[in-house]
């Protein structure tokens, strides 16, 4: 699966954006305060107790109002700002810088009690702006220092300031020491400033590469939990299921919202959350009565949380993850497996079989017979030894056949496949069947088959096919009274492909649902007489033809066996 990723240089930016608007948004809000509570202590130093030059409070108002207002419209002018931040920055910056100079030169010059506010807008670009802020905010007001220090040398201070009874003439030396110390701290507070604002960015960058990274890592995380193929759930320790996958959903049929929040119990009952085996399975029952047959392995998580409400104590939660796959075809491939081992034990003894028993039993019979004869012309005065002999022949016969079909099946021959006539080829069944003895005379054979269809398959073997289903269907049906009917239709699966179809009811007992899964399998029957390998090797040339065979109760209340075989398509030979 592969993630897009964001490239650094697109991460960064936009993360130390968003932290410099936030940083802008602070700096007008502390503006504010800070010059909020500057006109508090102007207001209350006006009392002549006090040392101190201040505005009169006309001037103080309005210079107060002109710091709202300018901080108002900085504040509605970054709301809607997109970028240049940086730029943004800087000017409030100097915005900051002449504020504290007007403050400072309305309040007395070098002995202003306010002039420590420079240190606002130097300290907040180096935040905000790491060295070149701080450093032209230390400049900016280094330089409006020196013109308020030059004017105040020069006398062009307010009136107000000038008749104080606090101020007094400042030497040219005095002011120029006072210079010096300011503009060596101003740039002192900017680089401290610079420090501290770089290491704040780089800490932005590293948590937004963290934050980066979680959310790269959790999108994956989310992209293979939802479309793994094997379904996960999360349960609490309550069995609460917590967290649901697209498979998990896609095997039971509900959406995760249904799933969430209910008990697991509910929606998996065949679920034992005690058992500790590595591979488990279950029953599951859809909500369309669709049973799946679910296999399921149970992990146990426990993880530590800190919980402030617990006084910061540590807490356990215990976490169950629940996998779930549908393995019924996992179990049918099982099945073939072992079927197919079955068969190769079969092939293997086949040949040994065929050696040990074939020609003895040829042997036996062929004695057998020459004994009937003899005592069946010589009239024997012991017709018992003549039945006996009779039996030794039926029964010989009985197992010769036995061992050809089990050779058939173990065996089975090349398919040569062809065109044929379908209803010329089931009278000739018919002809066969009602030349032996045991076919019965009352047996009713309807043929619902048009003369002209056609099958592409190998005749001989479908000929041993149809006529095994024939002959099967007989002991099922009532005496007396057996009715069979076959019939023939094509289907057309797409523009290449059309199926023949071929049913065989009849008005028998039927087959038991039970015994449906079972009646293809070898020696299973549920006859006396019977081998069990009939309807084995049926089902095995029919596949061979790349077909299926069905079983269903027929319209007559009877078995109805459908074959299913694929007509010819153009790449056939």
């Amino acid at each position: 699966m592969k993630i897009n990723t964001i490239p650094e240089a697109q991460l960064y930016p936009t993360s130390l954006g968003d932290l410099l608007k936030r940083q802008l948004f602070w700096l007008l809000l502390l503006r504010i305060v800070l010059y909020t509570l500057i006109t508090v202590i102007s207001l209350i130093l006006l009392d002549e107790r006090f040392e101190a030059i201040v505005m009169p409070p006309s001037l103080l108002v309005l210079f107060t109002l002109i710091v709202y207002l300018s901080t108002i419209v900085s504040a509605f002018t970054l709301l809607h700002l997109e970028s240049e931040f940086r730029r943004f920055g800087f000017i409030q910056t100097l915005f900051d810088v002449v504020f504290a100079s007007m403050l400072i030169y309305l309040t007395g010059g070098s002995l202003s009690i306010f002039s420590s506010v420079y240190f606002f807008p130097i300290i907040s670009g180096g935040l905000l702006i790491p060295l070149k802020g701080g450093l032209i905010g230390a400049a900016a007001s280094t330089i409006l220092f020196a013109l308020i220090l030059l004017l105040e040398y020069f006398g062009y201070l307010p009136d107000y300031v000038l008749l104080s009874r606090f101020y007094e003439q400042v030497a040219l030396f005095t002011n120029i020491r006072q210079f010096g110390t300011m503009g060596l701290t101003f740039f002192l507070g900017a680089f401290i400033s610079a420090m501290f604002g770089t290491m704040l960015r780089s800490t932005t960058r590293e948590l937004s590469s963290t934050k980066y990274d979680f959310d790269r890592l959790s999108l994956l995380y989310k992209k293979i939990f939802d479309n793994i193929a094997t379904g996960i759930l999360t349960i609490n320790r309550e069995g609460v299921i917590t967290s649901a996958n697209n498979a998990t959903t896609a095997i039971t049929g509900q959406s995760p919202a249904d799933l969430l929040g209910k008990e697991l119990v509910t929606i998996f009952p065949g679920i034992d959350l005690a058992s500790t085996s590595p591979r488990n399975a279950c029953d599951f029952e859809r909500h369309d009565r669709q049973t799946l047959r679910l296999g399921y392995t149970l992990t146990q998580l426990h993880s530590s949380t800190d919980s402030a409400a617990d006084g910061g104590h540590t807490q356990a939660e215990d976490v169950t993850i629940i996998t779930l796959k549908d393995i019924g075809e996992i179990e049918r491939l099982e099945n073939q497996m072992r079927q197919a081992e079955k068969l190769a034990a079969i092939g293997m003894m086949s040949a040994s079989i065929a050696h040990d028993f074939r020609n003895p039993l040829a042997a036996i019979s062929g004695s057998a017979q020459v004994l009937a004869e003899e005592l069946g012309s010589s009239g024997s005065s012991q017709p018992q030894n003549y039945e006996l002999t009779k039996i030794i022949l039926r029964e010989s016969d009985r197992l010769a056949n036995t061992i050809t079909n089990f050779l058939k099946f173990a065996r089975p021959e090349n398919i040569k496949k062809d065109w044929f006539l379908l209803r010329s080829c089931v009278e000739d069944i018919l002809q066969v069947c009602k030349a032996d003895k045991k076919w019965p005379v009352t047996c009713r054979v309807d043929l619902l088959i048009d003369d002209t269809f056609r099958v592409w398959g190998d005749e001989k073997q479908l000929f041993g096919v149809i006529s095994q289903l024939l002959q099967n269907a007989l002991p099922f049906c009532p005496k007396g009274k057996e009715r069979i009917e076959l019939s023939s239709s094509t289907i057309c699966v797409n523009d290449n492909q059309e199926l023949c179809l071929i049913k065989i009811s009849d008005n028998g007992s039927g087959v038991e649902q039970a015994e449906i899964k079972n009646i293809f399998e070898p020696f299973y029957t549920t006859r006396t007489d019977g081998t069990g390998l009939g309807l084995a090797i049926a089902k095995q040339i029919i596949e061979g033809h790349n077909g299926s065979i069905a079983i269903e109760k027929s319209e007559m209340g009877g078995a109805c066996f459908t074959l299913i075989l694929p007509l010819r398509l153009n790449n056939d030979e």
